[in-house]
């Protein structure tokens, strides 16, 4: 496994935990709660993932791909 494999990998796993807590938050909804902790999870976990794509858009820099860096071996996209 290389890193910027790895990187996409964790990014799209990270999307699927984001929309299984909006799933519970609109469940929570659904049931009649006023308020859910799920729902505020996933906002934030979504806030945070569009924080990390307009850094890597704008300055062509990816701090999870440069931590995967450190742990996995760079792509060779010809293999």
């Amino acid at each position: 496994m290389c890193a910027a494999r790895m990187q996409r990998i964790l990014t799209a796993l990270m999307l699927g935990i984001i929309l299984y807590f909006f799933s519970m938050g609109v469940a929570d909804f659904r049931s009649g709660a006023e308020s859910s902790f799920h729902f505020q999870v996933a906002v934030a976990l979504q806030a945070f993932v569009i924080v990390m794509m307009l850094i890597w858009a704008f300055t062509n820099f990816c701090p999870s791909t440069w931590m995967m860096k450190k742990i996995f071996p760079p792509c060779d996209w010809e293999k």
